[in-house]
């Protein structure tokens, strides 16, 4: 994510500290009601920043990742993973004839962990074509699995449409 729009909502409630949470490409920054609006645009753009670093999937190399996750977990090195931007309904997805697998980039704001998941996921379909038991069993071999399915699922549930939002950032401003 290159380019992100700021959006500055000054706080109704007492606050001690800014927040930001990004919905789509706009990062929406609370603050409190006794920050200016200069300090606000400071602090916002800020945020923005780790939120760029945070959100860079070109700073993770997923297939390395998946390879290793391939090995630590018996399961088939796949052929080739990469990162794809236009993945808005599902986490990943496996092509198990050619070997390829394919991640959202939405995913690099989220714990490591859980990408993870998706991968091990992913890789599993390598083994099983379909969901059931059989790739449920080799998902649930990685230690989070239950943990990763959970904060997906709560992502979901997000009255912001979930898989466009990572975690909040918080960004402690005192006067």
């Amino acid at each position: 994510m290159v380019d992100m729009e700021i959006e500055l909502v000054r706080g109704t409630r007492r606050r001690k500290h800014v927040e930001a949470v990004l919905i789509g490409d706009r990062l929406r920054v609370s603050f409190p009601r006794w920050m200016t609006i200069d300090e606000a645009q400071v602090t916002a753009q800020e945020l923005a920043e780790r939120m760029r670093r945070r959100t860079d999937s070109s700073a993770i190399d997923v297939a390395a990742r998946a390879r290793r996750l391939a090995r630590d977990y018996g399961l088939p090195r796949p052929r080739s993973v990469r990162w794809v931007d236009n993945m808005r309904q599902r986490w990943g997805s496996c092509t198990p004839e050619d070997g390829a697998v394919r991640v959202s980039s939405r995913l690099a704001a989220y714990p490591s962990w859980v990408l993870d998941y998706v991968l091990v996921h992913e890789l599993a379909h390598l083994v099983v074509a379909s969901h059931g038991p059989a790739h449920d069993a080799l998902v649930d071999r990685l230690p989070q699995a239950e943990r990763a399915r959970g904060f997906l699922i709560a992502i979901d549930l997000d009255p912001y449409d979930g898989h466009d939002i990572p975690p909040l950032l918080d960004g402690d401003v005192r006067p």
